[in-house]
């Protein structure tokens, strides 16, 4: 490695008898690392640096011209040559380093504005404000539970995130609980029709059982309570109730489908672009992504720049489908469409595909489902309703 970076001189020799002259580099002990005869009266050799002047005076009647350079010397041409490109970029690249230790914007999620106001002043007078250099991770922890200890009565959880050149604080307010609740006396009614699965009551009198039907509105469980048809009291029903629910929906699903859409993954850095190529210093790089950038340093004379991004991760989805393809897509988008309304012990029962037609560009699919699903709501019992 070190001899390759040695300084090495190419010089192409001419003059009569060319034999004698290579006799003495040979009698001189001086390294030809490379020979070769162009014809009997030229060659052209590579000799150290450190051996040519001795060419030079030996020389004589011999022209000798230097054509190249190679190792240090050839390094040092090439700086010498672009020594301005090398300093746009030395700079631009100071420049990024500097930026990307930079906060540029503080965003504080919360929908109180006097929390993020709170926060806002709290953390500026941290040194976590706009413009000023990032803290390192022992001290936003440090920051985080100062002001934690400071409002025990207001903040309840903290988070401050680095993204980017950007802080993004998340923010839980303390609740104070309110027991005051209303006990006035209720019925645990039916939200929707349905059959019902299980009922579960906590206080108050099952009218209705299991495998029941029972249409949106009737009473499951009575906060009414009855001894041989009189009533005796009145409470406020508890409990919940799960019925089978029944849906029949239909949906347009393309043959040919383009979709590019956020995995909301999403970063902001900042980018070299030299003749037209980015070049992202980051370690993290996207193969599909939106971009928002700012022009923060470039020349209209040189090929190079310096911009900042806003990079949102995407995923690309381009497909042209057959009917069968097309078909299964779209009962797998329907499947999704109930599947993402339901929660806890919620769940598809059981699913039956109906019927689809066929239009120009699109398939129309329509499906049966049996959910199992909760259907509690409460209704206030009072002289009208009784």
């Amino acid at each position: 490695m070190i001899s390759k970076l040695q300084s090495k001189i190419a010089l192409n020799i001419k003059g009569k008898n060319i034999n004698r002259f290579i006799k003495k580099l040979t009698a001189r002990k001086i390294d030809v690392l490379s020979l070769k005869y162009i014809n009997e009266n030229e060659i052209n050799i590579i000799i150290y640096k450190r051996d040519y002047e001795k060419v030079l005076k030996i020389k004589s009647i011999y022209d000798v011209l230097e054509t190249d350079v190679y190792g240090y010397l050839k390094i040092k041409k090439i700086i010498k040559l672009n020594k301005h490109l090398i300093i746009i970029l030395i700079l631009a690249y100071i420049i990024f380093i500097t930026l990307t230790h930079m906060i540029f914007s503080i965003e504080v999620i919360h929908s109180n504005k006097d929390i993020r106001t709170l926060l806002s002043r709290e953390l500026e007078s941290y040194g976590i404000e706009k413009y000023a250099l990032k803290k390192d991770y022992k001290t936003i922890q440090k920051i985080k539970e100062d002001i934690l200890n400071k409002y025990p009565d207001k903040i309840e959880w903290l988070e401050i995130e680095e993204v980017g050149t950007k802080y993004v604080v998340r923010v839980e307010e303390r609740e104070i609980v309110n027991n005051k609740e209303s006990n006035a006396p209720r019925n645990l009614v039916a939200k929707k029709d349905g059959v019902i699965k299980k009922v579960i009551a906590e206080s108050g009198e099952v009218v209705k059982q299991t495998d029941d039907y029972v249409n949106k509105g009737d009473v499951i469980v009575s906060g009414q309570l009855y001894v041989y048809e009189e009533e005796k009291g009145r409470v406020k029903a508890e409990g919940k109730v799960y019925a089978e629910v029944w849906y029949v929906l239909t949906i347009d699903y393309p043959f040919a489908y383009f979709e590019e859409k956020e995995t909301g993954n999403k970063k902001e850095n900042y980018v070299i672009k030299i003749l037209g190529k980015e070049f992202d210093l980051s370690s993290k790089h996207y193969k599909t992504k939106k971009v928002e950038e700012e022009n923060v340093l470039s020349h209209p004379l040189l090929p190079i720049s310096l911009v900042y991004q806003k990079q949102k991760e995407t995923e690309v989805i381009n497909e042209v489908l057959t009917f069968d393809e097309a078909l299964s897509k779209a009962q797998d988008k329907l499947t999704e469409k109930v599947e993402s309304r339901l929660k806890g012990e919620e769940h598809i029962i059981k699913s039956k595909y109906l019927k689809s037609s066929v239009k120009e560009t699109s398939i129309e699919a329509t499906m049966f489902f049996a959910v199992y699903e909760d259907i509690t709501d409460y209704q206030e019992i009072t002289d009208d309703s009784e």
